[in-house]
């Protein structure tokens, strides 16, 4: 197990049930990246992930 699954696991058990917007996941990556600007690249890049994602869709 990754050390980040703990993180992962954390927020399914205390968020899971709750729907959130796109906007609103882009909104708390900006603050947290304001807050902690040393991982800025690693949020870029899981911005870009999630972004892109569906371009690998079969059914596009």
């Amino acid at each position: 197990m990754y050390f980040t699954d703990r993180g992962i696991e954390e927020l399914e058990s205390r968020r899971g049930d709750e729907e959130v917007t796109l906007a609103w996941l882009a909104d708390k990556l900006r603050t947290f990246v304001d807050a902690n600007p040393e991982f800025e690249t690693a949020v870029e890049r899981l911005a870009t992930y999630l972004a892109r994602d569906d371009e690998d869709d079969p059914e596009d």
